[in-house]
């Protein structure tokens, strides 16, 4: 549905955007996930025709946003947008999400039916006589995005949605975004700074990084398989390390990381190389235990447990090998974990992912 071509903005002497390339799928959800100030929302303005390229082609349906007059006003009532500070008109429910429908000249029968089906879908029947001003954060993002949806759009786009809401209003959004996708088929582009959020709803992630994308795939092959340390760092990949390779056998890989070598499931077209293993994926053991099976087994001690909600990570070092663990409370608890305790580490090769040790090193996956 939309192809970027090259695309670059810039403002002045500052460079936003650098050839942006790639395809959004008609019917998906596409999330732009990245640092803040990457250029995600620039692009959506691009997109939005709220802007223009300094250089490039966006294309929608294989038509040019930036056409004449008369094709541009049609592609522009084709898509909506949301975005993350909601904005609302000083007039009553009814009016702002009806807005849209007025300037299409809808009949008043049409707009009130339409008005009072979108008030029940986003769970504020009866509220279509309050004036907008008097709604919690979370009730006028939904209310902008009914006034998006009313006019029912091929195409919608979201920055940010979410990001000053609690997490009850978040999952009220996160679920109209999903009906909308899969009810209309409205295809849906999204910036999101959330990590979780993109997991939860994309089909597919692009991960936006200096103003570019750095690596695009479906979602579960993106944060399962991050092309550099730089994305892996970004999802949530604690455990980063530099080595060596010094060996292969059997496809499984020999890398020396400051004196100790981990093994990896894997290729490598270089000697040196990045390696990101989860905290969830390293079993920790505070004696040795005869089950242990995994081909990595590390000795070391407990430097600090650091909490995160119901879980913890117990931060470990190995030799020179600094690692993060993953442990529920309870198990910190029964086992009795505390600083300075000698511990046991083990994990598999195929947990031990394998990148590029450049970090500027492109990965796309259209």
């Amino acid at each position: 549905m939309i192809r970027l071509e090259q695309v670059s903005r810039k403002f002045g002497e500052r460079t936003i955007l650098t050839g942006v390339s790639g395809e959004i799928r008609k019917g998906e959800i596409f999330t732009i996930i990245g640092p803040s100030g990457q250029g995600k929302t620039t692009l959506l303005r691009l997109i939005n025709m709220l802007d223009t390229p300094t250089e490039g082609s966006i294309f929608f349906d294989g038509i040019s946003l930036h056409g004449s007059g008369d094709q541009a006003t049609s592609l522009r009532r084709r898509m909506g947008m949301v975005f993350q500070i909601p904005a609302s008109f000083h007039e009553t429910v009814f009016e702002n999400i009806a807005i849209g429908l007025k300037y299409r000249r809808i009949s008043k029968d049409e707009i009130k039916r339409r008005v009072l089906e979108k008030l029940k879908e986003i769970g504020l029947e009866g509220y279509e006589n309050r004036k907008a001003g008097t709604l919690s954060g979370g009730e006028m993002q939904r209310v902008s995005l009914a006034r998006v949806m009313v006019t029912e759009p091929d195409l919608l786009l979201l920055d940010e949605p979410t990001a000053n809401l609690d997490p009850v209003s978040t999952a009220r959004i996160e679920d109209l975004i999903r009906l909308y996708n899969r009810k209309s088929g409205t295809t849906v582009i999204m910036s999101s700074h959330d990590l979780f959020q993109g997991q939860r709803l994309a089909d597919r992630i692009a991960v936006m990084m200096e103003g570019r994308f750095i690596q695009t795939g479906e979602t579960i092959d993106v944060f399962s398989h991050p092309c550099s340390a730089k994305v892996a760092r970004f999802i949530g990949i604690s455990n980063i390390l530099q080595g060596r390779v010094i060996g292969i056998e059997d496809g499984i890989l020999s890398i020396d990381v400051s004196g100790t070598v981990i093994h990896a499931l894997g290729t490598a077209d270089k000697e040196m190389v990045s390696v990101a293993i989860r905290p969830e994926d390293i079993t920790l053991y505070n004696e040795p235990d005869g089950k242990m099976s995994a081909r990595n087994v590390l000795y070391g001690k407990i430097t600090g447990i650091k909490p995160f909600g119901i879980i913890c990570h117990v931060m470990t070092t190995c030799g020179e090998i600094t690692l993060a663990v993953q442990v529920t409370w309870q198990s910190v608890k029964e086992m009795n974990l505390k600083e300075g305790q000698e511990i046991i580490l083990s994990f598999k090769a195929p947990s031990v992912h394998v990148m590029p040790l450049d970090e500027h090193e492109t990965c796309r996956s259209w």
